[in-house]
C-alpha cells in the first residue's frame, strides 16, 4: 500500500502526465490525417477531372461506334498523356478487369486493392500503402461514355513526401509536448516539495508530541499559509505543554493536600484520643471506687475537669480554623495600631507571670481594610506564642509602621532558635519541633495555621525567622489612605 503522500502525488502527475501525452497524441494525429486526406481528395478530384476532360477530348476528335474497343486500343497512348499530365503512374484496365497498359508495370504488380474492386461496381475509389518508409495512393474509378462504362483509369502517386512532412511535424509536435509536460512536471514536483516539506515536519513533530515529547519546535521561516500553520502548531504545541505543567502541577499540590489532610486527620485524632482516654479512664477508676478514696476523687474531678477543658478549646480552635478556611466576612476600615496596642496592654499581665515584659511601639493611622476580630485574633496568637517560648526575665518587642503599600508588625523574642527546617513546616497544623506533637500547657498546634489564615485572608503575607538566638515573626497587610476611613 503507498501510503506517502509524495508517492501518491508522483504517481498522479506521471498518470495526469501519459494520459494528456495519449490524448494529445490521439486528437494530432487525427488532425494531420484529416488534413491529409483533405489533400489527397483535392488532389485526385483534380487527378480525374483532368483525365475525364482528356479522354472526352480523345473520344470527340476520334469517334467510334464501338467505345470499348476504342478505348482498348488507344490505352498505351492514354497512358502516356495522362502520365505526364497528372505526374502519376496510369494504368488502364478494361471493363473486365484486365490491364491493358501501365505506364509503370512495377508500380500496380501488386495485386490490386480496394480502390480498384469499387471501381469494377462502378464507383470511385482510393487506398493509401505503407510500406518501409514509402507511402502510395492508388486511385481508380470507371471511364463512362455516353453513360455506357468503357474500362477502368488507375492512377499510382508517390505520398511520402506528404506522410513524411505529417510524421515530422507530429514527431516535432510531440518532442515539444514531451518537453513542456516534463519541464511541468519538474515545476510541480518542486511546487509539491515546497508544499510538503512542512507538512512532513509537521509530521514529524506531531509524532514526537504523541510520543510524550512537547519541548519540539517547527523551524520554519515562511509568511504563507503554511508558515502560519507552523506557528499555530507550535503555539498550540506550547500552550499543551503549559496545561500538562499546570495539570502536573495541580496534581502534585492535589498530593501534597491529601498528605496534609491526612496528618491533620491523624493529628486530629491523636489530640483528640488522648484528653478522652484520660477523662474515660480517671471516670472509671472514680465509678469503681466511688468516694472511699477522697484524695483520688477530688484528684480524678481536677484531671477530668482540666482535660475536658483542654479538650474544649481544642475543638474551638478546629472550628476556628475551619472557619477561617470556609468563611470570609466583609471587612470594614479600621486602625490596627489601636488594636494591636489593646492587644499589648491585656497580654501583660500574663506576660509579668512568667517574669517578662512587653513593649510595644506603635506608629499611629495604620489604616487596613478588614475584620477587628480576626485582627484581635492574630496579634493575641503572636504575642501569646512570643510569651511562651521567650527565654525567662527577656523582653519582646512588638512593632507597627507602615510603608509606601503595607502596614507590617514585627513580633520579637529571645529564645531558642528554630531550626530552618522547621521553619518551613511551623504553619502547619499541630506542627511542632522534631517532628512531633508535644504536650505543652495552652498550645495545641493550631495558633500559628489560623494566623497564616487570618493574615491571607486580609490578602497579607506572614513570616518567621529565627537565627542568633532571636525569632521574630513579620506581618504585612494592604494598607488604605486615611481618608477612606468611615466616621
Amino acid at each position: 500500500m503507498i501510503q506517502s503522500i509524495k508517492v501518491k502525488f508522483l504517481i498522479g502527475l506521471l498518470v495526469i502526465f501519459v494520459a494528456s501525452l495519449l490524448l494529445l497524441h490521439h486528437f494530432v494525429l487525427q488532425i494531420i490525417e484529416s488534413s491529409n486526406e483533405t489533400t489527397i481528395t483535392q488532389d485526385l478530384n483534380s487527378i480525374k477531372k483532368n483525365s475525364n476532360v482528356y479522354v472526352r477530348q480523345t473520344f470527340m476528335i476520334n469517334h467510334y461506334s464501338h467505345d470499348e474497343i476504342y478505348f482498348e486500343q488507344m490505352s498505351k497512348e492514354l497512358v502516356a498523356d495522362l502520365n505526364k499530365i497528372t505526374s502519376s503512374s496510369v494504368a488502364v484496365y478494361s471493363v473486365d478487369g484486365e490491364l491493358l497498359a501501365a505506364s509503370d508495370k512495377g508500380a500496380f504488380k501488386n495485386p490490386p486493392g480496394d480502390d480498384f474492386k469499387h471501381a469494377l461496381k462502378g464507383e470511385t475509389a482510393y487506398t493509401i500503402t505503407h510500406q518501409d518508409k514509402i507511402s502510395s495512393i492508388y486511385f481508380a474509378y470507371p471511364v463512362v461514355i455516353d453513360g455506357d462504362k468503357i474500362g477502368i483509369l488507375r492512377f499510382a502517386k508517390d505520398a511520402s513526401l506528404l506522410y513524411g512532412h505529417s510524421q515530422q511535424i507530429l514527431n516535432v509536435i510531440m518532442y515539444v509536448t514531451i518537453a513542456i509536460f516534463a519541464l511541468g512536471l519538474l515545476l510541480c514536483f518542486a511546487l509539491f516539495w515546497n508544499i510538503t516539506l512542512p507538512i512532513v515536519k509537521m509530521t514529524k513533530v506531531s509524532t514526537e508530541v504523541i510520543g510524550g515529547n512537547l519541548n519540539v519546535h517547527i523551524a520554519l521561516n515562511r509568511k504563507d499559509e503554511l508558515g502560519k500553520l507552523a506557528h499555530n502548531f507550535n503555539q498550540m504545541i506550547e500552550k499543551i505543554r503549559l496545561q500538562i505543567g499546570k495539570i502536573e502541577k495541580d496534581r502534585d499540590q492535589l498530593k501534597e493536600l491529601n498528605r496534609h489532610r491526612k496528618q491533620f486527620y491523624d493529628n486530629v485524632t491523636h489530640e483528640l484520643k488522648t484528653p478522652l482516654t484520660s477523662i474515660m479512664g480517671y471516670a472509671q477508676m472514680i465509678k469503681e471506687n466511688g468516694q472511699s478514696d477522697e484524695v483520688f476523687f477530688e484528684k480524678g474531678i481536677d484531671h477530668i475537669a482540666d482535660e475536658s477543658a483542654r479538650l474544649h478549646e481544642m475543638v474551638l480552635q478546629l472550628l476556628e480554623l475551619s472557619k477561617e478556611t470556609d468563611f470570609k466576612s466583609a471587612f470594614e476600615s479600621m486602625e490596627a495600631g489601636a488594636i494591636l496596642e489593646s492587644v499589648c496592654e491585656g497580654m501583660a499581665f500574663k506576660a509579668q507571670k512568667y517574669k517578662k515584659s512587653i513593649l510595644c511601639e506603635v506608629e499611629g493611622h495604620l489604616m487596613i481594610e478588614g475584620s477587628a476580630t480576626k485582627l484581635r485574633q492574630l496579634f493575641i496568637n503572636l504575642v501569646d506564642n512570643a510569651i511562651k517560648y521567650s527565654d525567662t526575665s527577656s523582653e519582646i518587642i512588638v512593632n507597627a509602621a507602615q510603608t509606601s503599600e503595607f502596614v507590617q508588625i514585627s513580633v520579637f523574642n529571645q529564645g531558642e532558635v528554630i531550626p530552618p527546617e522547621h521553619l518551613e513546616r511551623i504553619f502547619e497544623p499541630f506542627f511542632r519541633e522534631h517532628g512531633y506533637l508535644v504536650k505543652e500547657i495552652g498550645s495545641r498546634g493550631l495558633g500559628l495555621s489560623i494566623c497564616k489564615a487570618i493574615v491571607e485572608e486580609h490578602q497579607g503575607t506572614i513570616q518567621i525567622r529565627s537565627e542568633n538566638g532571636e525569632t521574630s515573626v513579620l506581618v504585612q497587610i494592604p494598607r488604605i489612605e486615611t481618608k477612606q476611613v468611615n466616621v
